[in-house]
């Protein structure tokens, strides 16, 4: 098996409904980064100096790689990455190799096997 790594980037407020697409799609869990900060487009506004700009959360998925895609555009079409600004990002980069998942491995074995 071949993995991708999917890290998604939304807003915090975004995350639960991200993590429920992302399972119906397929996935067999993921990880949660909180309180990170991030910066589009268009600068972060500030207020008397002090930042307001909102909280996002990045979201780890290791996904097998004929699943990946699918994934990818449950989350954003979930998420409304393309249609609203600043809502979240998502991309995915190949994985060299992985230990510790062979749980997942057999689950997926299963779940590939069932959509032949």
């Amino acid at each position: 098996m071949h993995f991708k790594l999917i890290i998604i980037v939304v807003e915090y407020e975004r995350t639960q409904d991200i993590l429920d697409a992302a399972r119906k799609a397929g996935t067999t869990g993921a990880t949660v980064l909180n309180y990170a900060r991030g910066e589009g487009v268009e600068p972060a506004k500030t207020f008397l100096g002090l930042s307001i700009d909102s909280q996002v959360d990045v979201i780890l998925v290791l996904a097998e790689e004929h699943m990946s895609r699918e994934i990818m555009e449950k989350v954003a079409s979930v998420g409304q990455f393309d249609e609203t600004p600043g809502t979240g990002i998502t991309f995915q980069i190949d994985v060299e190799d992985a230990i510790g998942i062979r749980h997942q491995i057999e689950a997926l074995t299963n779940a590939l096997g069932d959509r032949s």
